[in-house]
């Protein structure tokens, strides 16, 4: 598997609990979860296209993890524009842009059988 698609597996899987996060940060929301989770799930997604593609490129885990966090507080933000939890909705997305950056600078990938002679 390459690393943009591992990335955004990751992504995915964590933006489910970047959205679940919610339930406790504010818990008058609750009506509201299925659509936050959603859109915490496609925001991990696309953190996870970008954060991959940059892990292609480098073989640096700070610049990776540096993305990751970058890339995860940016996408949190523009989610945020209009609203009023700010840190409630950036932190998480920092964390998640850090574990992905950080898990896809380490994923080493399947390894090609050696061939036999």
């Amino acid at each position: 598997m390459k690393k943009p698609v591992f990335a955004m597996l990751l992504g995915g899987v964590l933006g489910v609990f970047d959205g679940l996060t919610a339930l406790i940060s504010a818990p008058q929301e609750a009506p509201n979860i299925v659509g936050i989770v959603i859109g915490s799930t496609f925001k991990g997604v696309i953190a996870g296209l970008i954060i991959g593609l940059v892990a292609q490129r480098t073989q640096s885990l700070a610049i990776g993890v540096g993305v990751g966090v970058v890339v995860g507080a940016v996408l949190a933000w523009l989610v945020t524009i209009g609203g009023p939890y700010l840190w409630e909705i950036v932190l998480p997305g920092s964390v998640v842009g850090l574990i992905v950056g950080f898990a896809t600078m380490k994923y080493q990938g399947a390894k090609a059988p050696a061939a036999r002679t």
